[in-house]
């Protein structure tokens, strides 16, 4: 249903945390001219956790908005108490969106039978399509493919976004489940082999500050095309690297407030990046070749 290079977007703040719509907006613009394929709104590169209820679903409407359907929208709407992600994902589906991206329930530690009841339950109570999302580093919680298997006939559910960077987990949900839903990489320095064994896509933190160059990327992989997708992937991996040298999003605020593309806030309890880590994350924008290109614009 959905493929290629989809950002996971962040959301721009002001120093005090306020959301800054026109840096949205010019964002996303930014991400129409570079060939972004998706833009997943509000997920955990777009601070979710740290947004209200009445923030999140506002965002959720400007952003559909500002896209004006000319690629598809992603709504982050995932959350670790069932009710709230149901009230969530109906949000989204009422904002506009083209699907929802929701993860795995974090802190609570719920059983694989806990996790099926869960993504069931909102799948049966929001008629929108529904990408599951297994990031077990952040969660404390491991998605496994045979559940995602069980899941997988629930006409609703189209995807799972598997952010393990484990290439063995992602041919077992493709064995699984892969003529029922579609896997896409939530890791970007695998995402390129990921595509290439037979996922649709990255849900790309990268595809921030290098959007033109992970679309391509994926493009090449999708189209199983590996010397071309190694080639365009070689300038990235130190992005791949070093965009998480630090708690994701802030390396990549900090890059694209580098880039000049929004301001410098965070919302606490995320802080700004180390500034030991300032060089190694410009020296990777530099060898990706994107800050000459922000520069230009």
């Amino acid at each position: 249903m959905f493929h290629g290079s989809m950002v996971a977007l962040v959301t721009p703040m002001q120093e005090d945390g306020a959301i800054d719509e026109d840096s949205l907006e010019a964002l996303l613009e930014f991400h129409i001219s570079s060939g972004t394929d998706a833009i997943v709104a509000v997920g955990t590169t777009g601070e979710s956790a740290t947004l209200n209820e009445k923030e999140h679903c506002g965002l959720l409407r400007r952003v559909v908005e500002m896209i004006r359907g000319r690629i598809p929208v992603i709504a982050g709407t995932g959350a670790n108490c069932t009710q709230e992600a149901i009230e969530l994902t109906r949000c989204g589906m009422e904002a506009g969106a083209d699907a929802c991206l929701l993860v795995a329930p974090y802190y609570n530690k719920p059983t694989q039978e806990g996790l099926y009841r869960h993504f069931r339950a909102i799948a049966e109570a929001v008629p929108i399509p529904q990408i599951l999302y297994n990031v077990p580093g952040r969660t404390v919680c491991d998605l496994l493919p045979e559940t995602i298997a069980r899941l997988a006939p629930v006409s609703n559910i189209v995807g799972i976004k598997e952010a393990t960077g484990d290439l063995e987990r992602g041919r077992r949900i493709l064995e699984l489940c892969g003529d029922q839903l579609d896997l896409y990489s939530g890791d970007d320095a695998t995402a390129m082999e990921l595509i290439l064994l037979g996922a649709k896509g990255d849900i790309s933190v990268t595809a921030n500050v290098a959007p033109k160059a992970m679309h391509e990327m994926c493009a090449a992989a999708l189209a199983g095309d590996r010397a071309l997708a190694e080639r365009l992937d070689q300038p990235l991996r130190a992005l791949h690297r070093d965009l998480f040298i630090e708690s994701s999003p802030i390396p990549v605020k900090w890059a694209l407030h580098e880039m000049g593309l929004i301001p410098p806030g965070l919302r606490l309890p995320l802080t700004p990046l180390s500034e030991h880590c300032h060089t190694q994350v410009r020296d990777a924008l530099r060898q990706a070749g994107v800050l000459k290109t922000a520069a230009a614009k």
